[in-house]
């Protein structure tokens, strides 16, 4: 019977002993970042709306003073990184811009190709040949035409002062406007409007 309230005892302080080890990790609240829109506000909602918000016109990107500068002096220039601003000149035979929240003012620029990689991007341009977007809540202006668009991801805007020739979209919820009009458009997925 001792033997047996003592096995009991030791059993029973070891759990004890244990129990002080394990580890509980309790989920820490995520946390939303929503990048600014063209005019400086910023949305108050956490989570994406379900519908692409429209982007307001502006003669000038929303850069801020502390953006860094990029020439594109060999014709191609990679743009990457998080939640930072930057302000690209010169004649880019290729801009790739890569990552999150990253405002991009490339209206001093000549781009020939614009390919776009990641969410909530913002881009400005004077004009494009051609605009490819993989990604989701961006928006791309432009103060001229945009020769070809293709976007494959969710809301997305892009406006183009004068024509859009071709457009490309596989996705939901993607707004292309353009004051010259849209020629060719393939679309899939449900509420994109193109005009």
């Amino acid at each position: 019977m001792n033997r047996r309230l003592l096995a009991l005892s030791g059993v029973a302080a070891l759990t004890t002993l244990l129990a002080g080890c394990i580890y509980v990790s309790v989920p820490r609240p995520a946390e939303s970042r929503v990048s600014p829109s063209p005019d400086g506000q910023v949305a108050q909602t956490a989570a994406p709306s379900s519908t692409a918000t429209p982007l307001a016109p502006s003669p000038t990107a929303s850069t801020s003073d502390d953006a860094v500068a990029l020439d594109c002096g060999d014709g191609i220039r990679i743009v990457s990184g998080a939640e930072q601003s930057f302000r690209v000149t010169g004649t880019c035979t290729d801009l790739t811009v890569t990552g999150s929240a990253l405002t991009v003012d490339a209206s001093a620029a000549t781009v020939a190709s614009l390919r776009i990689s990641g969410d909530g991007i913002r881009v400005q341009v004077a004009s494009a040949d051609e605009l490819i977007v993989e990604g989701d809540d961006g928006a791309v202006t432009s103060a001229a035409g945009i020769g070809r668009i293709e976007i494959d991801g969710d809301r997305t805007t892009t406006e183009a002062a004068s024509g859009i020739p071709s457009v490309i979209v596989r996705g939901h919820d993607n707004v292309v406007r353009s004051g010259g009009g849209v020629g060719s458009a393939v679309v899939s997925g449900s509420g994109n409007k193109i005009r």
